[in-house]
């Protein structure tokens, strides 16, 4: 494994960091590094910038408009766009259905659905977990029954992120119940504007409603919006999540939070005459998590050489998820320890950016922590629990 990027990898590397510096919008940047909320016209016109340079479905082969970068400068473009203040890119589009649509779907499909996805024009969520049906996907009960040219869907769907902006949903339904559960199962693409869909938004601990319980009564659903054949669609979301699972470690943003604390730590006094920073339980816990912070970015680089030997990753991104998503929230639990009492404060006009004066509430905007720290707990859960990951490691990677 060459452990050094070449002369030109590093020019790419450039490249990206200078393009972000100069061209994400100061007011998008400073909600990101404040914590405030972004709302849908953040995220679109950041990705707007981001069509306009040919740098939004980095993940695309050439053929569907991608810039046919290899996995060298797919890596190096997220380890730059997570080490500068970027809105999460909004995956469930550009990175999910898109795939599946151009690996499995017919042309039609191709020709109708991923020009729009590549220009930003639709904003997609994900019809994956189901009251009662969230860990054990393969027991879901969302029905589409077949009618004509149509299917008739009946069911709902919970924990959907992002539906209240949502244009379309990638769903998973029951179209059969003879077979295995998992066969049964498959992939339809909804217009959320259909007669008979409601939403319902779900408070969440940090006070915000991100996430949505989608109802469907007898919607009509038009079959030539089903990807693939009937009972397929079992394939198709796990192909979809083993994709998810590789680009959700988030080693770089992770960094950048972790260095963000560190600074924070280094400003407030301990009430002794010296920094926070001096404790030296707390400087144990920051060295650690560097720690396991530069283990992860390692099995990342064999990921990544393995790729670049043009070998997929498989079942084994599962570690990049578990390690990632814990080394997040661990990082969200020292910024609360640091900050103490200042993290009590919870303002969500200031959230929201209705209130100007940030500076009120704390230091290095500790306002913002507090909310960050109970958002954070759904990460061990979505992408598939941790619980499950591990069992996938346990039986595919380790053959128990």
């Amino acid at each position: 494994m060459e452990m050094r990027f070449s002369a030109e990898e590093e020019r790419f590397r450039c490249e990206v960091r200078d393009f972000i510096a100069a061209n994400l919008p100061a007011d998008i940047r400073r909600k990101v590094e404040l914590g405030l909320r972004l709302e849908r016209s953040d995220y679109t016109r950041w990705q707007d910038i981001l069509v306009a340079r040919g740098w939004y479905a980095v993940n695309w082969p050439e053929q569907y408009g991608g810039p046919g970068w290899s996995p060298v400068q797919k890596y190096l473009f997220q380890q730059e766009y997570g080490a500068q203040p970027c809105p999460p890119l909004v995956q469930f589009g550009v990175n999910m259905v898109g795939p599946v649509i151009y690996t499995y779907g017919n042309e039609a499909q191709k020709a109708r659905f991923l020009p729009r996805i590549l220009a930003n024009r639709d904003w997609w969520c994900q019809g994956y977990s189901e009251p009662g049906s969230g860990s054990d996907l393969a027991s879901l009960r969302t029905t589409a029954v077949r009618d004509g040219d149509d299917y008739i869907v009946n069911g709902s769907k919970i924990w959907t992120t992002w539906a209240q902006w949502a244009d379309w949903m990638f769903a998973l339904v029951r179209t059969s119940k003879e077979e295995r559960p998992q066969q049964g199962i498959s992939f339809l693409l909804l217009d959320l504007r259909s007669p008979g869909i409601s939403q319902r938004p779900i408070g969440m601990l940090d006070g915000d409603a991100e996430v949505n319980e989608v109802f469907f009564d007898n919607v009509r659903v038009p079959a030539s919006q089903l990807v693939g054949g009937e009972g397929t669609g079992w394939s198709y979301g796990k192909f979809l999540l083993e994709h998810e699972r590789f680009v959700i470690s988030g080693v770089a943003r992770s960094k950048r939070l972790l260095a963000r604390v560190k600074g924070v730590a280094r400003r407030l006094p301990d009430g002794m005459g010296g920094s926070r920073l001096d404790d030296p339980t707390l400087r144990l816990r920051v060295a650690d998590l560097e720690t396991q912070l530069c283990a992860l970015e390692y099995t990342e680089l064999r990921f990544l050489s393995a790729m670049n030997a043009g070998q997929s990753p498989g079942s084994a991104a599962s570690i990049l998820k578990i390690r990632g998503t814990e080394i997040e929230q661990a990082i969200s639990e020292l910024a609360m320890d640091c900050l103490g009492e200042d993290a009590l404060a919870l303002d969500e006009a200031l959230l929201d950016g209705l209130s100007a004066d940030p500076d009120a509430l704390g230091p290095d905007f500790a306002a913002a922590a507090g909310p960050l720290y109970f958002n954070l707990r759904k990460v061990t859960i979505w992408g598939g629990s941790n619980e499950i990951q591990r069992n996938i490691l346990a039986k595919h990677v380790l053959g128990l």
